[in-house]
């Protein structure tokens, strides 16, 4: 068995057919076992004998879409993926705090590479730290100070589609937590 993190886009907790029982019940009736969520926004642990993961995120996607009527998006990512990107420790000396965010967005595409230069008005209020190929993850420092910071998700939307999911650092560790790391 293989435990993975399935981080859901777009969920909103407000939205009845996206609390977190529905959630774990899409996952449940796909056969998928010691189904958990964590926080409300989406975000799923399970284990699978599946290794096929962009099988996993289309069958898992198809499912929310046919039960809920969510249509946001997928990503899987393993425990083991998750681990060395928090065993890296790509924010050294860096603090997430109500100012600034340490944010991991991760892509879909998991050949994907960094991503190209922030817009001048982006950069004031973003600084992307580097691009964690084995997890596909932009890592970056949100200045939550600087209106600008909106710019964010159009800039990596420009970058790589919407097939991606953004989430700070500190959720990325609970999620590992969760799996038993």
């Amino acid at each position: 068995m293989t435990s993975y993190a399935a981080f859901l886009r777009g969920i909103m907790p407000a939205n009845p057919n996206m609390k977190n029982e529905k959630l774990r019940a899409v996952f449940e009736g796909l056969g998928f076992t010691k189904v958990a969520s964590l926080l409300s926004s989406g975000n799923i642990v399970f284990e699978s004998p599946e290794t096929d993961v962009p099988e996993l995120e289309s069958r898992i996607q198809a499912a929310l879409q046919a039960e809920l009527g969510i249509g946001g998006g997928t990503i899987i990512r393993s425990r083991e993926q998750l681990q060395e990107l928090v065993d890296s420790d790509p924010f050294t000396g860096l603090t997430h705090c109500r100012e600034t965010y340490l944010t991991v967005t991760f892509v879909k595409d998991v050949a994907a590479g960094p991503p190209g230069a922030l817009d001048d008005t982006t950069a004031k209020a973003v600084r992307v730290l580097a691009f964690d190929k084995p997890a596909a993850a932009v890592l970056s420092v949100i200045d939550n100070t600087d209106p600008s910071t909106t710019n964010f998700m159009a800039w990596i939307e420009k970058s790589y589609g919407k097939e991606i999911t953004t989430r700070t650092f500190l959720t990325v560790q609970k999620t590992l937590k969760k799996l038993g790391a």
